[in-house]
């Protein structure tokens, strides 16, 4: 299909970098498993839950009451959109994580009111995923560009483009699983792709009642617990690990003095475990955690203040009805 705008075609609209080659993940697992179940107290990245399996237990996680961060957001793009587009000014929309852009759209759509929007960068591990989005996204707007960017949160952000007035989405609360330290490393990866005068908008989770914070890691139907045991099937089917998936309990918890939900995987009995194509052999004590991700909450004076470490300025922050959940817009200075 040919823009009636631009004059071009969808595949003259559409550029994609790769940086990932085949066995970037197959090297990147085997050295986190390695570098993660050596150290004390063991511990893996979050990301390595998201095989298709976990990819669909953490779909069916984001539709549960329970689990309100989901929608939340939505609601506040939703309600907040317009201002978001006229507060930012941008032409270019970056969004980290862009998966299958559900929640592109209304940005792109307030965006595209302004009259100014001409390009998406979407930035994704997965280029059958971003190639597919967008598809879609070219058919339903006419006047956009897509610079599509392939690559890996931990070492590709600089690989964005520069050009145009940019606005960079990072949604879903993915923030919030990063501790201070990699937490300031990563916004400052994030602010070397903007330029003065681009804006930043954040999605977190707010600190709230401890009750429903747990509730929503640890749902009353298990499918939180199943995908926090899926590591350890990615474990057994990409490096021959012989872990027994039910010797190992879900657990989340509130740290209140770190705000944050601490994740983890307790072994139910003394264990042996081996991996075979690491060929790694871990122990495993009665009781003995595997710590798996945290969820970092968030106040608005906190926020504030590590965008300040890395050189923005928060200047906009919406909530939704219940202050359960945030949306910061921040410029760099």
């Amino acid at each position: 299909m040919t823009s009636p705008i631009t004059g071009l075609n969808q595949e003259q609209r559409l550029h994609i970098d790769n940086h990932l080659d085949d066995g970037y993940f197959d090297r990147a697992l085997r050295s986190d498993v390695l570098a993660g179940l050596t150290k004390t107290p063991k511990q893996l990245p979050p990301k390595w839950f998201y095989d298709d399996r976990g990819s669909d237990l953490f779909d069916q996680i984001t539709r549960l009451t329970e689990y309100y961060p989901t929608e939340a957001e939505r609601s506040i793009l939703r309600t907040h959109a317009g201002d978001i587009a006229a507060a930012s000014g941008a032409d270019t929309l970056v969004e980290l994580g862009s998966g299958t852009a559900d929640k592109t759209r209304v940005l792109l759509d307030a965006l595209s009111k302004t009259g100014q929007l001409a390009r998406f960068v979407p930035f994704d591990v997965s280029e059958g995923i971003l190639r597919s989005s967008s598809a879609e996204l070219l058919d339903e707007y006419p006047d956009l560009t897509i610079s599509g960017v392939v690559g890996d949160f931990e070492n590709h952000l600089r690989e964005i483009p520069l050009a145009g007035a940019k606005l960079t989405a990072l949604l879903g609360g993915t923030v919030g699983n990063f501790d201070p330290e990699a937490r300031r490393a990563f916004l400052a990866d994030i602010v070397a792709g903007m330029k003065p005068g681009d804006s930043f908008l954040l999605g977190t989770d707010l600190v709230k009642d401890i009750d429903r914070l747990e509730l929503a890691y640890d749902d009353p139907y298990g499918i939180t617990a199943e995908f926090n045991k899926n590591v350890l099937h990615v474990l057994n089917a990409r490096v021959g690990a012989n872990f027994v998936v039910d010797d190992f309990e879900h657990y989340a918890k509130f740290d209140t003095e770190n705000e944050w939900i601490d994740i983890r995987l307790k072994s139910l009995v003394a264990q042996e475990v081996r991996l075979e194509e690491l060929d790694l052999d871990i122990s495993f004590a009665e009781g003995e955690f595997l710590h798996t991700e945290i969820s970092s909450k968030f106040r608005r004076e906190g926020i504030a203040a590590e965008v300040a470490e890395v050189g923005l300025e928060l200047t906009e922050w919406w909530t939704d009805e219940n202050d359960d959940y945030a949306l910061s817009l921040s410029v760099l200075k």
